[in-house]
């Protein structure tokens, strides 16, 4: 593999194209990004009940996100000591046991029967095939090293020396909080509705996560849409107003997103739902309830951006998480789960739902647009001669300033790249197998990060 050096140039805003299209450079993202980062592994209103479990991914691995009888929230790998063989071939259900088909070896993950998740209880002719001898306890099924329950998104890493969560998503959270808290600001109470939607795309997996870390620049491609009404109250163009949006960046996290500066008052509200009343009357009391439970707290409001590596939301409109599975450097198999407060009534969540599927999703007039988007980049990434050369990510260097009330954080004007170029810096970190300790912050903003190239610079 050519030296990440040379891959990703981000203080001059050039990342070369290999990184979209190289075999080589694809198996080395599985090992020393997806087996050390935290990964969201799914919601845990997917769980809801003891012994529910979710087939979920992180990177190339196959796991199971369950809830055990005493409420606990595991994630394992989805894979039979014995032989192999996936034991929950389902996407999703209801087991007492993970037994395997093959040769029905039996997990558990019951704490009152089990010192560990995951332990190996059942095999068939333990006594007379294996003569007592097998010790069952070492055959359990791996396990990640942390799991984490933010707000009822799950997350997990395989690395056992990995930061505490809160402290690699850093104040990011309060962006994430804007997706996951219930819209009268109090925190958590989200829901998925009506499933998780996937389908493959011909996209290498960081094409959606750059586009949706802050890329302003490609509303272009979306001009058909915001000629429609297929906003959430019906209004011209994708979405209701939003106003006062920015590029917001964590440089040392690679993390960012389009949304709102923190503010310590909530905007007046907005009548939309005039058509109606129900609509109209919920999101309106849940408005002025947000401005009593909020007082003068810092708060903030969110369009879209993305969790390093592979992890987006949309905080607002629409209110959705979505995941970049990569299965191969030109693949990658998408997902998107979509939040509604749980106790929003009957007719809000459909509302909601029907809005979701007209913005996004494999039949969405957004997700349309932007995938023919990133196919096209990542086909185009694969020639040999293509693949030599370097994308332009140098919009906006030189402008951006740090912001006060985020640590970590710069702020841009809205058309700039000062997002992606921080989510790829990051990536080179990770790819040059930097530890721990080197790649988590002091939160001290250089000014280096952000000065302007020079004639030498230019490519």
């Amino acid at each position: 593999m050519e030296p990440v050096e040379q891959l990703v140039r981000a203080d001059e805003g050039l990342v070369k194209r290999a990184i979209f299209s190289d075999e080589e450079i694809f198996r080395e993202e599985i090992n020393r990004i997806f087996s050390r980062a935290w990964l969201f592994v799914g919601h845990e209103s997917l769980i809801p009940n003891p012994d529910d479990y979710f087939v979920s991914r992180m990177g190339s691995d196959s796991v199971i996100l369950t809830r055990n009888r005493q409420g606990e929230i595991q994630v394992l790998l989805n894979s039979c000591t014995h032989r192999g063989m996936k034991l929950c071939r389902y996407d999703q259900g209801n087991n007492r046991t993970f037994t395997c088909p093959y040769h029905g070896w039996s997990f558990s993950t019951d704490g009152n029967l089990v010192e560990r998740p995951g332990e190996l209880v059942g095999v068939p002719g333990h006594a007379s095939h294996y003569k007592g001898d097998l010790d069952k306890k070492q055959w359990g099924l791996k396990r990640v090293a942390h799991v984490h329950n933010y707000k009822g998104a799950i997350f997990a890493t395989w690395d056992a020396g990995a930061p505490a969560f809160e402290d690699y998503l850093g104040d990011m959270r309060y962006y994430l909080d804007s997706a996951l808290d219930h819209r009268d600001g109090s925190p958590g109470g989200s829901i998925v509705i009506g499933g998780v939607q996937k389908w493959r795309v011909g996209s290498n997996w960081k094409m959606p996560a750059e586009n949706f870390i802050g890329d302003l620049y490609h509303d272009i491609s979306h001009r058909s849409v915001d000629i429609v009404g297929i906003g959430p109250s019906g209004g011209r163009g994708r979405r209701d107003a939003m106003k006062g949006r920015v590029a917001i960046a964590f440089p040392a996290l690679g993390h960012g997103l389009l949304g709102n500066l923190p503010h310590y008052e909530e905007p007046e509200y907005q009548a939309n739902y005039a058509a109606d009343p129900e609509i109209e009357k919920y999101y309106r009391d849940v408005h002025q309830a947000r401005i009593r439970n909020l007082g003068n707290q810092m708060r903030v409001r969110h369009r879209v951006g993305t969790i390093f590596p592979n992890m987006s939301f949309h905080g607002w409109q629409p209110r959705t998480i979505t995941v970049y599975h990569p299965i191969s450097p030109s693949e990658m198999e998408m997902w998107r789960m979509y939040l509604v407060d749980a106790d929003a009534p009957a007719g809000v969540k459909e509302a909601a739902r029907h809005y979701f599927l007209r913005y996004s999703g494999p039949g969405g007039m957004t997700e349309s647009d932007d995938m023919e988007n990133w196919t096209g980049a990542t086909e185009a990434s694969r020639g040999s001669i293509a693949r030599e050369m370097y994308f332009n990510y140098q919009m906006g260097i030189g402008h951006c300033k740090p912001v006060p009330e985020l640590r970590g954080a710069v702020v841009s004007n809205e058309f700039t790249e000062e997002n992606a170029r921080a989510y790829y810096r990051r990536w080179g970190q990770f790819m040059s197998g930097k530890s721990w300790d080197e790649l988590m912050p002091t939160y001290e903003i250089k000014d280096e990060a952000c000065l302007p190239l020079t004639g030498s610079q230019l490519p």
